[in-house]
């Protein structure tokens, strides 16, 4: 044993794994060269790592779930690449529109067979809602866009603006449900081409266009999932742009994964092979964005709903492989399973968390907010259990 293969061993028993162990969590190495890698570059070259087979975890989920709650990624230095990694987020504005573009273009339009695998039938790219009365993933995705209307009290004669609107299932359930307009805006030409068609025939425009060229009035504003796109040096451009569109008294509700700590950028993994210039925004972020502008009316913490979400997805992913491996091939197989579990991981370990900011312009009446529940308190804990949802999956 080399001290690089040491020194892997003692941190991770730390948190509980161990190298070559039985537990299904504990790391199998195929290649020694996985411990000078993990150990210069962290995340960054533990999960190249796995996607060229160095290694291998039964639970990749429990794994990341131990390593962040025995706060391992801060035990380790890094070396300077990855160093190196971080510095075009503390340099320049990353999140300029052709940016933005290059990113959409990069993840989004990857392609809807692939989303259509994983996601379910409303093919909701976000966090579910895994309420009382939701087991299976369709049910909590249903809960969580009930959750959103009922929190911007939509009703006849509104009209909701829906910034980043994804596949359009969130326009499509508002127009259906509670007879409002909606006018979505995205820049990925792949999800406009889907939602267009899925919200055929209802008071819905999807439109091309970036958040900073938002056209119209509304009284409403809604933003699922896009936000960690947006980048810190333009949160206050992206809060004036929804002030100006929205109408005196409107609402607003932000939907958006943060992180507990304000940093530059997100994990150097995730940015090279998931989110190009993804940014994680801070509550103390969110918080000066807003300052002046919009009252802060509620913020509910979804992030352990993410961790059955991201399970569900992969369960999906993985039963849907036969028909995507031909287009996909395994690298990007391992790719895309060390992003759902390792995130899955991460939220398991409140390493990262899934906010509902409700914000009204300074000045507007109070919203509802917390609109009444089926059943139980809607802040009483979720069951992280990782059997529970992979026996419900509504496909």
């Amino acid at each position: 044993m080399n001290a690089s293969e040491r020194l892997f061993g003692d941190l991770l028993g730390r948190a509980g794994v161990t190298l070559n162990g039985p537990a299904p969590w504990d790391v199998r190495v195929h290649d020694t060269r996985v411990y000078d890698r993990a150990l210069l570059q962290k995340n960054l070259g533990l999960g190249e790592a796995y996607m060229d087979g160095w290694w291998d975890c039964g639970q990749l989920d429990e794994f990341f779930r131990r390593v962040l709650a025995a706060h391992l990624d801060e035990a380790v230095r890094g070396g300077p690449r990855l160093l190196l990694s971080l510095l075009p987020a503390l340099l320049r504005n990353r999140q300029t529109r052709r940016g933005a573009l290059q990113a959409a273009r990069r993840h989004y339009d990857l392609g809807n067979d692939l989303f259509r695998a994983f996601l379910d039938p409303r093919m909701q790219y976000s966090c579910a809602y895994f309420d009382d009365g939701a087991e299976s993933l369709a049910e909590a995705q249903l809960a969580k866009l009930e959750l959103v209307c009922g929190k911007l009290g939509l009703k006849p004669g509104d009209h909701l603006l829906d910034i980043g609107c994804g596949f359009g299932g969130l326009a499509r359930h508002a127009a259906e449900t509670r007879g409002c307009r909606v006018t979505g805006v995205n820049i990925s030409r792949e999800q406009i081409a889907f939602a267009r068609e899925h919200c055929a025939g209802l008071p819905v425009e999807i439109l091309e266009s970036d958040y900073r060229e938002i056209p119209g009035a509304y009284t409403k504003a809604v933003s699922v999932g896009m936000f960690e796109h947006v980048g810190a040096r333009n949160h206050r451009t992206y809060m004036r742009a929804v002030l100006n569109a929205l109408e005196p008294g409107g609402v607003f509700l932000l939907h958006t994964i943060g992180a507990n700590r304000t940093a530059p950028g997100c994990d150097p993994w995730i940015e090279r092979y998931i989110f190009p210039r993804g940014d994680l925004p801070s509550p103390m972020q969110i918080a000066r964005a807003a300052e002046g502008l919009f009252v802060i009316e509620d913020w509910h913490n979804l992030g352990p709903h993410y961790a059955r979400t991201l399970r569900c997805w992969h369960a999906n992913f993985e039963a849907a492989w036969p028909g995507l491996a031909g287009r996909y091939g395994e690298r990007f197989r391992r790719m895309w399973r060390y992003y759902l579990l390792s995130s899955a991981g991460a939220f398991a370990a409140r390493d990262i968390q899934v906010w509902q900011v409700v914000l009204t312009p300074v000045g507007a009446p109070q919203p509802p907010c917390r609109p009444e529940r089926r059943g139980q308190d809607q802040d009483e804990g979720v069951s992280l259990s990782p059997a529970g949802p992979r026996a419900n999956l509504a496909r």
